[in-house]
């Protein structure tokens, strides 16, 4: 029988991770091990200085476990500690919230914990689901909304890999769903836009006076077509994204080296 981990970086609590388990659930054993709490925006951090703590809970009759980590941490957790052998495919969601641009493949939760499963062989998919307000992606328990086309695309994608593997060269796919998706929504295949957030800094000072930053920003929607953001933001699409976890850039080394040579 097949295995699949399912996890997340919104927490254990989470209905998106009941939502990506009901969706898959008849397509082998699943095993849910997700972080205790909210851990967005950890990217693939890993605690390697402190112990992990780990309880088994029971959310709405679903076994899995929380920990007390990272989601990077709970997918080493469930791959070496929790199942009987490798699974045959890691989940990391749904997120509440986009996940898009290279931005958030360096900085999202749900993407470092998809892509700690592709260092290990373990084909991934990183799903996530646009929020209408920002606000609602930082409730200590998101609000998951409506995951019907999500719950269809996501069993979908996951029998593909479960049969076929992923296409070579990629390790693991990030998709991306409009919070108003139907049935009449279209697809892309797209590559990672440059960025998506408008970064700011704004000063501020605590009760007592002493200074302190708050990093903010908000999303740009704008961007070429054949990106993540322009189908998700512009033309109101799915976007699937391949990803690999060759971060190599894509050049003839001889022009490093003449650049050296300079």
């Amino acid at each position: 029988m097949k295995r699949i981990l399912i996890t997340n970086d919104d927490g254990i609590y989470s209905p998106g991770i009941r939502e990506a388990h009901e969706a898959v659930k008849d397509l082998g054993e699943i095993y849910i091990v997700a972080p205790a709490s909210q851990k967005s925006g950890v990217g693939r951090s890993i605690s390697i200085f402190e112990p992990i703590r780990v309880s088994e809970v029971f959310v709405d009759g679903l076994r899995g476990y929380a920990v007390g980590g990272t989601p990077t941490d709970a997918v080493i957790i469930g791959i070496f500690a929790k199942m009987p052998s490798k699974p045959d495919l890691v989940i990391s969601g749904f997120n509440v919230g986009e996940n898009l641009s290279t931005e958030s493949v360096t900085t999202s939760g749900t993407i470092g914990a998809a892509l700690e499963a592709a260092t290990h062989g373990i084909p991934a998919i990183a799903i996530s689901v646009e929020v209408r307000e920002e606000a609602e992606k930082f409730d200590e328990i998101p609000k998951a909304g409506d995951l019907r086309i999500g719950k269809k695309l996501l069993r979908s994608l996951a029998k593909r890999i479960l049969e076929k593997g992923l296409p070579s060269g990629v390790d693991l796919i990030n998709v991306n769903i409009p919070y108003d998706a139907d049935d009449e929504t279209g697809i892309r295949i797209t590559k990672l836009a440059r960025k998506v957030f408008k970064t700011s800094v704004e000063e501020r000072r605590d009760p007592r006076g002493k200074q302190y930053y708050w990093i903010n920003g908000g999303p740009i929607k704008k961007a070429p077509a054949g990106t993540d953001v322009h189908a998700l933001y512009q033309e109101r699409c799915i976007s699937i994204t391949p990803i690999s976890l060759d971060c190599t850039s894509k050049i003839d080394f001889k022009i490093v080296e003449e650049w050296l040579g300079e």
